[in-house]
């Protein structure tokens, strides 16, 4: 329970009707789960305004409402505030009501199109190995210490953030690692909370279904920097072309992190190999078990934040040396089989370029690469034709199939796919909607030693189709199949 007043504090607040001297047992945007003297935020979505829903929550008899507009009704027993944004409300409103958790904890918010979830992994991995006791808020799950709360969204919603962080507190948690994803700077999802750093890893062809032009992209991303206070650090890869975008009237201290250019962290690739990476970090020579160069480029940013956060830099080098990468990131299923089978998330035409260019760099010439490879329904449809195109460009085959069509038909993706393919690179090119098929099929084909991808999916253990998930999960399939071909 909280004082209205109290939870009000930096809310921009254009009218007020009713008692403002109130207490609030709770805060919800969904009006399903208003309770008995809860505040009500009425928030317009991408599908539904919660406008239209008032009446609804004010029968749930929600002591406060707060929303842009008024209704035509307005009921003497509730206190009804009009902002000029509640979906930035809220974010104030639920840290207000928590405590705002992220004052009493070391937030570090991570941003970028590819990389976000092995450098929040890595982070919660290196900070554990230090004794630390931390919190993680990914795509892949959510965890406090050794805990794991399913996730839903790369960010979830305020109420949810600062709920897990008040648990995080109270569990001992000293930092929380944090996927900051673009849709939930441009929704507010991050408003009122206070991050010690931000990371920017880079930024590529994506999410243009949400953003509609890849400027828009670029300002959601740089707008988690240009929120951040004086006392906070604000740590991009400068070998990335948006990075110093990134640091423009940004009032946090500026750190950049690099293999290319001069930067104040920055490494160069000694060794890159199927088994991992030798690295020069400043004077030291250190191997890693992390595979390609996107995954240098993780490691500095891991090893830059951690100094940052005023760690030692060779116990650091030492720990990281040691430590794995996140679920479904460049994974090698079952090594020592007849042939190599990766899965990786990749699902932008940047991030399964990174994968197959890395494929290529371990190849000796003779093995085959056959890439499975399908796009999300109800997604940016420009990056379809694009990824076809990769995928024929770096692969010997490739299997056109199914990823989480939702609401659209599989076969429309895959034919907006094969515009992206041309003549010459047609007749290496299958099409197998069914995904189990697809791998099945990949297994079939490959020879010894040869290299299968299995992009897209990565860590999910589901495929969406017409808004049901079904259980499905590329490893254990792949499992399955090696063990049919193993002789």
């Amino acid at each position: 329970m909280a004082a209205l007043r109290d939870i009000l504090y930096r809310v921009n607040i254009t009218a007020t009707s009713g008692d403002m001297n109130v207490d609030v047992t709770g805060v919800a945007f969904d009006s399903r789960k208003v309770k008995p003297g809860f505040l009500f935020i009425a928030i317009k979505g991408l599908q539904t305004d919660g406008h239209e829903f008032i009446e609804k929550a004010a029968s749930s008899r929600a002591s406060v409402i707060i929303c842009e507009r008024l209704p035509e009704t307005i009921s003497d027993k509730i206190t009804f505030i009009t902002v000029k944004g509640t979906a930035k409300a809220l974010g104030i409103i639920a840290s207000n009501f928590y405590g705002n958790p992220s004052q009493k904890i070391k937030l570090i918010g991570v941003t970028g199109t590819n990389g976000k979830t092995t450098v929040v992994t890595l982070l919660f991995k290196l900070f554990t190995s230090l004794n630390y006791k931390a919190g993680m808020l990914s795509t892949v799950v959510n965890r406090i210490v050794d805990k794991d709360i399913i996730a839903t969204h790369t960010t979830p919603d305020p109420i949810k953030i600062n709920e897990l962080l008040v648990q995080m507190i109270e569990a001992g948690c000293t930092h929380c690692f944090m996927e900051v994803s673009s849709h939930a700077v441009d929704q507010g999802r991050i408003e009122g909370l206070h991050f010690t750093g931000a990371l920017f890893t880079n930024i590529t062809h994506d999410h243009l279904d949400y953003h509609h032009t890849f400027e828009s992209y670029i300002r959601a991303k740089k707008g988690f920097f240009d929120g951040l206070s004086s006392d906070a650090f604000a740590l991009v890869n400068i070998d990335d072309k948006r990075g110093m975008v990134m640091l423009q009237n940004c009032k946090a201290k500026k750190k950049t992190y690099g293999l290319k250019k001069m930067a104040d962290f920055k490494a160069k690739i000694i060794t890159n190999s199927m088994i991992g990476l030798e690295l020069e970090v400043g004077d030291k020579n250190v191997w890693f078990k992390l595979i390609g160069d996107f995954n240098a480029y993780n490691l500095l940013a891991v090893y830059g934040a951690a100094c940052l956060l005023g760690e030692d830099p060779e116990l650091l080098l030492m720990k990281l040396s040691s430590l794995t990468g996140a679920n479904g990131r460049f994974e090698l299923i079952r090594p020592g089989s007849k042939f190599t089978a990766i899965v990786d998330y990749a699902h932008t035409p940047d991030a399964l370029k990174n994968v197959l260019e890395t494929i290529q760099h371990f190849r000796t010439g003779t093995e085959q690469v056959i890439s499975i490879v399908g796009c999300g329904g109800d997604r940016d449809k420009t990056k379809r034709p694009l990824m076809a195109a990769i995928a024929c460009k770096y692969s010997n085959k490739v299997i056109f199939t199914s990823d989480n069509p939702r609401s659209e038909d599989p076969m429309e993706i895959i034919r907006e796919m094969q515009k992206g393919v041309g003549p010459s690179e047609a007749k290496k090119t299958l099409v197998m909607a069914d995904r189990e098929e697809a791998i099945k099929t990949a297994c079939m084909l490959a020879k010894e030693k040869d290299i299968i991808l299995v992009a897209g999916k990565g860590h999910e253990n589901y495929q969406e189709i017409k808004g049901v998930k079904y259980p499905f999960d590329d490893k254990e399939v792949l499992e399955r199949m090696l063990k049919m071909f193993a002789n």
